[in-house]
Order: C-alpha cells, then sequence, then structure tokens
C-alpha cells in the first residue's frame, strides 16, 4: 500500500462509549456536522483518528468533490497501511458537493476509492442544507439505510 499524501492525526483517547460510532471528516467542510443531525448515534472525531484501547468504530466522510476524494484516498491509504491502529472501519459517506449528476472523472475517482473501504453510502445534494435549514427538517431517502446499517454495525453482540 502506497504511503499517503497526507495523514490525519490521532486524536487523545476518547472511546466511545456504548452504541455508537465516530464521524470521520477527512477535510474541512465534508459534512459530518450535518450528518450528526441528521443520523443520531455518531460523535464527531474532530479531524482525527479517534484513539484508545480498544477498536473504535468509524465512518469516513467526505464531499464527492475532487479535493474530497482524494482526501478519503489519503485517509484510507494511512488505514490500510496500519499507520493508525485500533480503528474498525466501518465504511465511507460521501456528501454531495454539487446538485446533479457528477461528472465522469468524479464518478471513476469515487468507484476507485470505494474499493478501499468496507462500504459506501452516498448522501445526494440536499439544498435546503445549503440555505441553512436543519437537516432533521429535509433527510434524503438515503439517511434511513445508513442509519440501519450504523446501527447494526455497532450493536453489541
Amino acid at each position: 500500500m502506497p504511503w499517503p499524501d497526507y495523514v490525519l492525526p490521532v486524536a487523545s483517547p476518547r472511546p466511545v462509549t456504548g452504541p455508537g460510532w465516530w464521524w470521520l471528516g477527512v477535510h474541512g467542510g465534508a459534512g459530518v456536522s450535518t450528518l450528526e443531525q441528521a443520523v443520531p448515534g455518531g460523535r464527531d472525531a474532530g479531524r482525527a483518528w479517534p484513539a484508545a484501547d480498544e477498536p473504535q468504530p468509524v465512518v469516513l466522510v467526505a464531499r464527492s468533490s475532487a479535493n474530497g476524494l482524494k482526501a478519503v484516498r489519503n485517509a484510507a491509504q494511512q488505514w490500510g497501511s496500519q499507520l493508525v491502529t485500533g480503528i474498525e472501519l466501518l465504511g465511507l459517506v460521501v456528501v454531495a458537493d454539487a446538485p446533479g449528476r457528477r461528472p465522469r472523472a468524479l464518478r471513476d475517482l469515487l468507484h476507485l476509492v470505494s474499493g478501499t473501504v468496507p462500504r459506501l453510502w452516498e448522501i445526494p445534494w440536499v439544498e435546503e442544507w445549503r440555505l441553512g435549514e436543519p437537516p432533521t427538517a429535509h433527510l434524503p431517502k438515503e439517511c434511513a439505510p445508513l442509519a440501519r446499517d450504523l446501527t447494526r454495525l455497532t450493536r453489541p453482540a
């Protein structure tokens, strides 16, 4: 696995207690604060890998822009190279960076980086979120399977 161009820092120890997961925004403006409201159960990791004595469930979050997807690639390389330990990577949430269909170059890049993570969830463009309306007032249908999957994946055995 190649060395990533940029590595996310590792935070001081702070485990998730009880069911839940960490939202790890791999770049600024990824959409973590919106997802925290739209899909309850996750906590903002503060753009750093959580550190703890026990494995921590983490969901990477990025926008669907070229810079966002390249940041995913770097984070996935960091995780895959075992530069961070104690992480149970659940998957990646890609939040649309613009309305409409993605350009082919971005579709291809998303296809490439999605192969480096266990699961991919996509959240479409929500104009009301851009206008500052509460995420819970305008939930796209894609939030329901995301919430179900993450709840199932983090439920104690």
